[in-house]
């Protein structure tokens, strides 16, 4: 007999028909996604599909494009790298070229023509060089370093000025791998400047306006803010904050304010008319004498609060303050842009001017620069760059001088004073040629060399005749020879002390040339003049020129510059060159003073130049190698992007992507399903009371 399913006992036919249309609601849908998810080849098309999967899913896919964009650039920074190997690799070939023809023409000493041939030669090189230090890929000029969208040399005063900045353009690529698809000017191409750096300490003076960051104060350590105490004559500390002050005047006010009010509190006097007050680099104290009671020597004593250092720092507490010791410890100063030029100690405010000299193959250029308007070192600075392009000024990195660049390839840079006026240039300390020079600095950091410890090939013994290094002949037709020593070779001062001594020891010498009048004191004089750069020689004697020949095949003569000397009649005045010019040591360099060597038919400047070209291509191999590296980097970069992008695309897939088989599965199963419901569902709507009753 036939009996109502248990599930519909009791229940209106609209409850059943609902339950059995939701029934088969439920897999009709569940039927369609599958449907779409076969169609699609997803599993996951929506956040509601699989919120856990899709949230992952997201993140791959991000992760994903910024693993594309890595491969994008790493494919750029190839492409940029291997055009820069590739220039770096004509600039090889060119400059091994110009280095033969220098080894070829130091053989043929006297072929002044094809020499002059072989000039035009390197002229063309030289444009050739300019053509490949300016090549540029994708809009970005390979050795313009961070600056790369710009040319990275122009042409200025007979030479080339790298004007890039920075070390180089880096790719946007693994956040670990810093590689620079770009070079800056550290290298054989395009070095930034040769560099002058002031010979001495400007020692500015402190003002009211000098931030106490700009101290190096009297530990030398800088200054720490903080609080400090005082007191006066035994009486009691009391503590003054300066933890916020930012200036010298901050810390004067503060501490006359504390002062004040300690002489009111205790009825005592301490300051007198000069009050708190600070004088060349120190802080001092006008103090009373007997302004306690007790006599003149009464004191002001300054300590440190717990474990600070901060009265210390600004020199209060090295010694006690009384009215014969008013001053504390030097606070040191450090020399900024906005140092005012009349708190410089030693110079002559206000300024006057200097010139700049530029040297090309025996063509000078001058420039005389007026620096009366300057008013601080930036106005300095300012002058300067804008009268003389190519020319930088900077602090120094000890704060204490300044730095001048030559940032034009080719031409020697002297900084010379303007005769007749106020050594501006010695003040400064950026005189190219100055006492202080050193000896090492010469010829483009080759020094001075001399014929030192040569022994008589026939005695065995070390003699003077056998390591004199020149020979000076006055207009009278007397001489005498110089003997420098390696101790002589110190600095600028030290040559020209031996160069007078050497004429004094010759004074009671038997005279070289018999036929001539004998040496006298005061016929000769080595020193400097206030013009011109050079070491110089003056006469007392009538006649013609002063002239240098070298001896035993010493190169003294001509490293001091000596050998191609200007002679002015009208001081009786031998010139040498300035030796200690200030040079770029690149290529460009290298190759214009081949040139010129060749068109003067100058043997040993060729050499030199040959020299000089084969260092450049031995720096060129070492930019060339580390081009390399940086490929190699790119290159492995490169891989592991590609394996992470492998990885990731693969766990997305098993997110994201429908396992057909699976999906195969529970299609039959939902169809199976449904068919069962809708069977199910059409004997349930044709039972009858009676069928629950039979």
């Amino acid at each position: 007999m036939s009996s109502i399913p248990a599930n519909l006992s009791r229940v209106p036919n609209l409850l059943s028909s609902q339950l059995l249309l939701s029934n088969i609601t439920r897999s009709s849908i569940g039927l369609v996604g599958v449907q779409n998810q076969m169609a699609t080849g997803l599993a996951v098309s929506r956040f509601s599909d699989d919120a856990i999967s899709a949230s992952a899913i997201s993140l791959l896919q991000d992760r994903l494009a910024r693993t594309d964009q890595r491969l994008s650039n790493l494919q750029n920074a190839q492409g940029s790298l291997d055009y820069l190997d590739s220039a770096i690799g004509s600039a090889s070939e060119l400059i091994l070229q110009a280095k033969n023809i220098a080894s070829d023409q130091v053989g043929v000493p006297n072929d002044a023509t094809t020499r002059e041939t072989q000039a035009v030669v390197i002229d063309g090189m030289i444009r050739s060089l300019l053509e490949i230090a300016n090549r540029e890929t994708n809009g970005l000029y390979v050795f313009g370093g961070s600056t790369a969208t710009r040319r990275p040399i122009d042409e200025l005063r007979g030479g080339f000025r790298y004007v890039g900045r920075g070390s180089g353009l880096y790719a946007d690529l693994d956040p670990s791998d810093d590689i620079p698809i770009t070079i800056g000017g550290d290298n054989s191409i395009g070095d930034t400047s040769g560099r002058l750096q002031s010979t001495i300490d400007l020692n500015p003076w402190i003002g009211a306006d000098t931030r106490l960051t700009d101290l190096r104060g009297g530990r030398g350590l800088g200054v720490a803010t903080g609080n400090v105490e005082f007191s006066f004559d035994g009486g009691p500390f009391v503590s003054v904050d300066l933890t916020d002050a930012d200036t010298v005047q901050d810390v004067v006010d503060r501490l006359t304010a504390a002062i004040n009010q300690y002489e009111t509190d205790n009825g005592v006097t301490i300051l007198g008319p000069g009050g708190v007050a600070y004088s060349v680099g120190a802080l001092g104290f006008d103090i009373v004498a007997g302004g306690g009671g007790g006599g003149a020597d009464q004191q002001l004593v300054f300590r440190e609060v717990g474990n600070g250092t901060t009265a210390q720092d600004l020199g209060l507490s090295q010694g006690a303050f009384e009215a014969s010791v008013p001053q504390g410890a030097d606070l040191d100063p450090e020399l900024t842009l906005l140092t005012p030029l009349n708190s410089l100690p030693g110079l002559t405010y206000p300024l006057e001017s200097i010139r700049f000299r530029f040297n090309t193959g025996g063509q000078s250029q001058l420039v005389d620069v007026d620096l009366s308007s300057a008013e601080t070192v930036d106005d300095l600075r300012s002058i300067i760059q804008t009268a003389v392009p190519g020319v930088r000024v900077e602090i120094n990195s000890s704060g204490r001088g300044l730095s001048i660049y030559n940032e034009v390839s080719g031409p020697s840079m002297s900084i010379e004073e303007v005769p007749g006026g106020v050594d501006t240039a010695t003040e400064l300390g950026i005189r190219t040629l100055a006492a202080e020079t050193s000896v090492s600095d010469f010829n483009s950091g080759r020094g001075v060399r001399i014929v030192d410890g040569q022994a008589d090939p026939v005695s065995g013994a070390v003699t003077s005749a056998f390591n004199t290094d020149f020979r000076i002949t006055l207009g009278n037709g007397q001489a005498f020879d110089v003997d420098l020593r390696p101790q002589d070779l110190v600095n600028v001062q030290t040559v020209i002390d031996r160069i007078n001594q050497e004429f004094t020891s010759a004074l009671a010498l038997p005279p070289i040339n018999t036929s001539a009048p004998a040496l006298a004191a005061g016929d000769f004089t080595a020193g400097l003049t206030d013009g011109q750069n050079g070491i110089a020689f003056t006469q007392a004697v009538a006649g013609g020129a002063i002239t240098v020949g070298k001896l035993n095949n010493s190169a003294a003569a001509e490293d001091l510059g000596l050998l191609g000397a200007s002679y002015d009649t009208a001081s009786a005045t031998l010139i040498a060159q300035d030796r200690a010019a200030v040079r770029v040591n690149n290529l460009f360099t290298a190759l214009i003073d081949l040139r010129e060597s060749l068109r003067n038919n100058d043997s040993s400047g060729i050499t030199l130049a040959g020299e000089a070209l084969g260092d450049g291509v031995d720096r060129l191999a070492a930019t060339r190698a580390l081009v390399g590296v940086y490929a190699n980097r790119v290159d492995r970069s490169t891989r592991r992007q590609e394996d992470l992008q492998v990885n990731d695309e693969k766990v997305r897939s098993q997110l994201q992507h429908l396992d057909f088989s699976q999906a195969s599965i529970q299609f039959s199963l939902l169809r199976t399903q449904l068919q069962a419901a809708m069977a199910s569902g059409v004997q349930a709507q044709n039972l009858t009371l009676l069928d629950f009753l039979s």
